[in-house]
C-alpha cells in the first residue's frame, strides 16, 4: 500500500537535492513520476525545482487552488503514475495535503512531500502542520548550525545580517535571506 511521506527539514538540508534524488531512482528503473513546486518559489525559474548544488528538473507549478488529486488522476489516465513527488510542500494549503493522502490511500501512488516545518518566527506553516498530522512516515533531514548542532529553525536576516521579527510568513530566499540555526542560536538572535 503506497504511504504519504513528509520530508522536512531546515534550509540548507539538502530537502530539493534529495527529491531529484528519488526521481532520478524511479525514472532510471523506467518509472513515471509527476513533481510539483509552490508557484511562489521561482528562484529557479517558474516551475522548475532546483538544488543548491546545481542539479534541477522542470516541475508543476502548484497555487493553493490547484487540485493536485485531479491533476495526477487525469494524468494517470494517460499513463500510470508510480511516484509523486512534491518540493516546497510547506506552500501547500491543508486541503491538498488532504488530497496527497487521498492519491497514496485510494489510487495507491506513493507521495513524497519536502518542506519545511516552521517559518522565521518559529510557527509551523499550513501544509507541514496538516503533514506532520496525517503523513504515514516523517524523515527529518539534517543541517547544521554554524555551532555545530543540529539546525532547526530558519531565521531570516535583513541585508546587515540582523535577525527579522515580523513581516510576511512567505518571503522567497536563499542564503541571502535565510540562516538555519540550532534553536538555542536561533532564540538567541531573535533576543538581540
Amino acid at each position: 500500500m503506497a504511504k504519504l511521506y513528509f520530508y522536512y527539514a531546515s534550509m540548507n538540508a539538502g530537502k530539493s537535492t534529495t527529491l531529484l534524488q528519488a526521481d532520478f531512482n524511479y525514472r532510471e528503473r523506467g518509472l513515471h513520476t509527476m513533481l510539483f513546486t509552490a508557484a511562489v518559489d521561482d528562484r529557479a525559474g517558474a516551475g522548475v525545482i532546483g538544488s543548491r548544488i546545481g542539479l534541477a528538473a522542470e516541475a508543476i507549478p502548484f497555487e493553493p487552488a490547484t487540485d493536485l488529486f485531479a491533476c495526477v488522476m487525469r494524468e494517470h489516465e494517460v499513463r500510470a503514475v508510480n511516484c509523486v513527488l512534491v518540493d516546497e510542500a510547506q506552500f501547500l494549503t491543508a486541503a491538498q495535503v488532504d488530497q496527497l493522502a487521498r492519491l497514496a490511500d485510494r489510487a495507491d501512488i506513493p507521495v513524497l512531500a519536502y518542506g519545511l516545518r516552521t517559518d522565521f518566527r518559529g510557527a509551523l506553516f499550513e501544509g507541514a502542520a496538516r503533514l506532520l498530522a496525517i503523513a504515514d512516515s516523517l524523515v527529518e533531514l539534517k543541517s547544521i548550525c554554524p555551532c555545530g548542532r543540529k539546525a532547526t529553525m530558519n531565521l531570516r536576516v535583513d541585508a546587515d545580517g540582523r535577525a527579522v521579527h515580523e513581516g510576511r510568513q512567505t518571503e522567497i530566499g536563499g542564503n541571502d535571506r535565510y540562516v538555519a540555526l540550532c534553536r538555542r542560536h536561533f532564540t538567541e538572535a531573535l533576543e538581540a
